[in-house]
């Protein structure tokens, strides 16, 4: 998979649903990355994972796999590049949680 250059390069979670900022960057600063080809990958919360993308237009869809404070999770989500620049999503926790997130793209 060729990441579209739009989303290529690290997104900084900076707000969500379910968490506040403090729980959000609770072991890095939460975040989620596509690389220039094959896998991302994201943090946030406990929560670690590889994200298996699937890009069109302005949009991503992704299924995941990872672990949460030691217990092996995944699930999947979506997101899109919204007018303002922003990256609007939701995650899914598999038979869990689920999330609203809004990320800025890190610059450089």
């Amino acid at each position: 998979v060729r990441t579209p250059r739009q989303f290529l390069g690290t997104w900084r979670i900076i707000g969500a649903e379910l968490w506040d900022e403090d729980a959000l960057d609770l072991v890095v600063p939460a975040h989620i990355t596509f690389e220039a080809e094959g896998p991302g990958h994201f943090q946030m919360i406990a929560v670690q994972g590889g994200i298996d993308p699937k890009f069109e237009g302005n949009r991503v869809e992704f299924s995941w796999v990872g672990d949460d404070e030691g217990t092996e999770t995944n699930g999947r989500g979506w997101a899109e590049i919204g007018k303002d620049g922003k990256l609007l999503g939701r995650i899914y926790f598999h038979q869990g949680d689920d999330s609203s997130f809004v990320a800025r793209k890190k610059k450089g």
